[in-house]
Parts: C-alpha cells; structure tokens; sequence
C-alpha cells in the first residue's frame, strides 16, 4: 500500500499542530483531542513514514530536520483542503458559479425575464450563460451536454432525457382583426378546416402537435406558408397571408393591434414547458439554485 493511501489528514493536522506548538498538551487541545490520542497520532505517522520527526526532551518535542523539510507540505494540503471546502460552500450557497441553459428565443422571453431578475439580484456572483437556439436544436444541445439543461417543451417520456413540467401552455389562434374567426368569443378546431395556415417548420414540436392534433379532428387547413421563427408567423399573419396557432405564453408577445387572439377549444390542448435535462446527470450547485427559484416562480414542485 502507498505511502499517500494510508496517511490520514487527522495525523498531518497532529503533526503541523506539534511542530508548531513544540508540546503535546498544547497541540492536543489546538486540534481538539486528548495528549494520549496526538501521542498516538504522531506515532502512527513516523511509522507510515519510517522516519523520526521529533525528538523528545523533558520538557518539548524538538523537530527533525526530516520535520523541517515536511512542515511546509504538510501545511499546504490542509490548506488545500480548507480551500476545497470554501470553494464547495461558495458553490453551493450561490457566493459564485455559472448556470447554462438552453431555451428558445420565444421561450426566454415568455418566461424568463422576471425570474431572472430576482435570481441576479439574489445571485449576483453567478454568470447566467444562455444557449438561445431553435427548437431542432433544443434537445441536441442538451444531449451533447453543450449546456447543463434547457427549458423547453417536454421530451416524450422513456427516452434520453429527465423533465419535470412546469406550465401547461395552452393553444391559442392568432388572426387578423378583420378576420372571420375574429369575431367569434373562441375557435373550435373544425373551423379551420380548408383555412389559409401560416405554420412553423415540419420539423418542430408544436408543428408535429398542432398537425398531431388537426389529424385526429380530420380537420384539414391549408398549409400555405411554413417559417422558422415566431415573428415571422406573426407578421404574415399581420399582412393577412392566413392565420397561426401559438401557445399562450408566446402568444401574449405578439400581441400588436392588427391581430386578435383567440382561445382554441373543443378541445383545449396544450404543450407541456418543462425542465429537462439529459437523463442521469445532476445539475450544478448554480444551476440547482436556479431552477428550484424557477420552479416555485412558476408554482410547481422541485425535481
């Protein structure tokens, strides 16, 4: 067995506490044990390492020139050790760190700003590092371990990722305010049926959900123009090029007065915007701090 395996940090501290203190009395309540026990102590560790380390007078113990060389090693691995441990507290009481996320444009805006400004100003040594990418792109970063998680739609469950949801955003329609579906109090499915729709990507989420959903109702729109951004949609809705289907939340921030938003009924659906993170990984100290504030923000319970 190696010498460093079977030293122990109680008999360094034994041994630092005696050669500063020159007696075993002293140096035993500095570390807060009995003179027999440091006795023992620097017993052990002169045989760990097969060398005398102080000679024993009458009245002190007289340090070795082997004692001379060690001191200073010895000193700085319990100081190590205290810098660990400051570090550690550091991160885990917010003093510093960094949280990296990954979410949406859309989604930052939706939910963030609020939450974020507390968390700063509660946290101000924390870096806050955002990935805004696009929705194709929010589940690989996460799984490539770009960032520590992202806030987003919800993952199917069983597969690569954990999640805990925490809003529940409903579908609403955006359309002109001059529109026919403008007029109504709210818009059931069926009444977009052969209706100009302004759609994101065939690749996104709430794409596959909205077409998930039109295809159980043997509803049949019109897709007449796709985009890869939210504003788009929303502009060409403005411009009277069809109508769109945004969640709630998103919806609220696009609001302009040339477009009416209208709840979608019959049924009412909703995506899921959760947590997730890439099954079995732990969050950071930072991170944790910050999503358990996001989490009571939002009113839902902790990972």
């Amino acid at each position: 067995m190696n010498i460093e395996t079977r030293l122990t940090f109680k008999q360094l501290r034994a041994f630092v506490a005696v050669y500063n203190c020159g007696k075993l009395r002293i140096a035993a309540q500095e570390i807060g044990v009995t003179q027999s026990a440091i006795s023992i102590l620097i017993k052990q560790i002169e045989e760990t390492l097969n060398v005398k380390l102080f000679d024993r007078t009458t009245r002190a113990l007289v340090p070795t020139s082997v004692a001379d060389d060690a001191i200073g090693i010895a000193e700085r691995i319990l100081q190590d050790t205290v810098t660990l441990g400051q570090n550690i507290n550091a991160l885990t009481s917010g003093e510093r760190g960094r949280v990296h996320l990954a979410t949406t444009p859309s989604t930052g805006m939706a939910m963030l700003p609020n939450m974020v400004r507390k968390f700063a100003k509660k946290y101000n040594h924390i870096k806050l590092v955002i990935d805004d990418c696009a929705p194709n792109q929010f589940l690989s970063h996460i799984l490539s371990e770009r960032v520590e998680f992202g806030i987003g739609t919800m993952p199917a469950e069983g597969g690569e990722f954990d999640s805990l949801a925490i809003l529940n955003d409903e579908l609403q329609l955006i359309c002109p305010l001059d529109h026919p579906l403008a007029k109504l109090d709210q818009v059931q499915w069926a009444d977009l049926e052969n209706e100009p729709l302004i759609g994101l990507r065939g690749d996104y989420g709430m794409r596959q959900l909205i077409t998930s959903v039109l295809h159980e109702l043997d509803v049949e729109p019109e897709i007449v123009h796709e985009v890869g951004f939210l504003g788009s949609a929303v502009w060409m809705t403005a411009v009277g090029l069809g109508v769109t289907i945004f969640p709630a939340a998103l919806a609220q921030l696009y609001k302009h007065e040339e477009l009416v938003i209208k709840a979608l009924v019959s049924p009412i659906v909703s995506r899921k915007i959760a947590v997730v993170t890439k099954k079995g990984r732990s969050l950071s100290p930072a991170s944790q701090l910050f999503v358990d504030m996001l989490i009571a923000d939002m009113g839902a319970t902790s990972i």
